[in-house]
């Protein structure tokens, strides 16, 4: 909104209107705003729920002093949520159709996640919102995503293609604007893909349509869509309940969501810049830029947030804040072509996701527990020698490692 307001200011010349026009800007406003909202209705959001008594019920775990948690507000989601969804609209192109994507995502993510705590706390019933429909609703949102990014006029990534690939339309296009195919041998252009990037490997383009190769050529396209459409939808779903269950630390789901987030962001950065893009063999994504704002904001927001949630927790984001974190993370992946850094950037998500899988299927087929029964993977293995604090600074000292090596590998990739 502030973004159209300092546009129509600045043609009417009025001195720094401009300065809006800078990502590097609206993205500090961002993180500044986030954190500031984050840390002022805080407080009073807990207070609030102290006193509806919006408190936690903690199942046994096996931890040392677990049920000092018994009682902690929970819903803190809502927190992060307004942290995140306020300064984008404050400072995002609203007509750049990825933040829709991001803000869609968001709201829908949180709402699904407030429905599910609303049952587990106001009507007393700890199962909570049936897992058939948090699976449909994530389902129905990795729809929207993936016929969006794979139909809407605005999403395209740039590649150099030989003039020998080029369709009809697009040697039509070409002759309009003068450009002649006798001129040029290759030629950048903006069009629909499946492609993907693949991490650490030089040449590092993977395209879905590779999976349905086996289909004729002039076939192979929309059932290319179709399996994009279904990773999309599988992504999203694993990411967002691996945070979900990731959510148990004191500050665990939060401080690696922040740790990926910062991550994601500076891919963004670089991904919608043409120089940068091509120096370190990342795949040029055009008006993506806006999503470093929106990933401002979540940063900012994780951050504000992680000041009451992490060791001792004032409050719990519960899963309005978690089932979100994660859904945003898939999404924001996805949109930038780097959703196959997932297993590497959330490793514990993922490591908590296989965690109950395992447990499940080992008990169903033996009828006996493994790690003491206890289906969290970030509890099972060390209850009983680590503090929950040095656990959950172990689990973010890992996640900023797999960050790290994420974000600085590309170029040496390419060597």
């Amino acid at each position: 909104m502030l973004y159209y307001l300092f546009e129509y200011l600045d043609k009417l010349n009025i001195p720094g209107a401009g300065v809006f026009s800078y990502i590097s800007f609206r993205s500090a406003a961002a993180v500044i705003t986030s954190l500031f909202i984050s840390l002022m209705i805080g407080k009073r959001i807990i207070q609030y729920l102290q006193k509806k008594q919006v408190g936690e019920v903690v199942r046994d775990l096996g931890l040392e002093g677990q049920y000092m948690k018994q009682g902690t507000p929970s819903m803190g989601g809502i927190i992060i949520l307004a942290s995140i969804v306020i300064p984008t609209i404050l400072f995002a192109r609203l007509d750049n159709i990825y933040v829709i994507i991001m803000l869609i995502t968001t709201i829908w993510l949180g709402l699904i996640g407030f429905i599910d705590d609303y049952i587990k706390i106001f009507r007393k019933n700890k199962e909570g919102l049936a897992g058939r429909f948090k699976i449909l609703g994530q389902i129905i949102l990795g729809l929207v995503v993936g016929i969006t990014l794979c139909f809407g006029d605005d999403v395209m990534i740039a590649e150099k293609v030989n003039l020998s690939e080029l369709t009809s339309r697009e040697r039509t296009e070409l002759r309009d604007s003068k450009v002649l195919p006798s001129m040029v041998n290759e030629i950048t252009l903006e069009r629909k893909s499946t492609k993907t990037t693949i991490p650490f490997v030089k040449n590092n383009e993977f395209n879905y349509s590779w999976l349905v190769s086996f289909i004729n050529k002039e076939r192979r396209l929309p059932w290319a869509w179709i399996v994009y459409i279904m990773v999309i939808i599988f992504i999203l779903a694993a990411v967002s309940n691996g945070a979900n269950m990731t959510d148990g630390l004191d500050g665990l789901a939060t401080g690696t969501s922040a740790i990926i987030g910062t991550a994601l962001g500076i891919l963004a950065y670089v991904s919608s810049n043409i120089i940068y893009a091509d120096y370190l063999n990342i795949m040029f994504i055009p008006r993506s830029e806006e999503l470093v704002i929106f990933a401002s904001a979540f940063i900012g927001g994780t951050v504000g947030f992680l000041w009451y949630n992490s060791f001792p927790a004032q409050v719990f984001m519960g899963d309005t804040g978690s089932l979100a974190l994660g859904g945003i993370i898939a999404v924001f992946a996805i949109i930038i072509r780097k959703e196959l850094l997932i297993p590497v950037l959330c490793g514990i998500f993922l490591a908590e996701n296989l965690s109950v899988v395992l447990q499940v299927s080992w008990f169903k087929r033996t009828k006996k527990e493994i790690w003491g029964g206890q289906k969290d993977i970030s509890y099972g293995s060390p209850s009983s020698s680590l503090s929950e604090e040095r656990v959950s600074g172990t689990e973010n000292c890992h996640t900023i490692l797999d960050s790290g090596i994420n974000t600085c590998g590309y170029k040496h990739c390419d060597a």
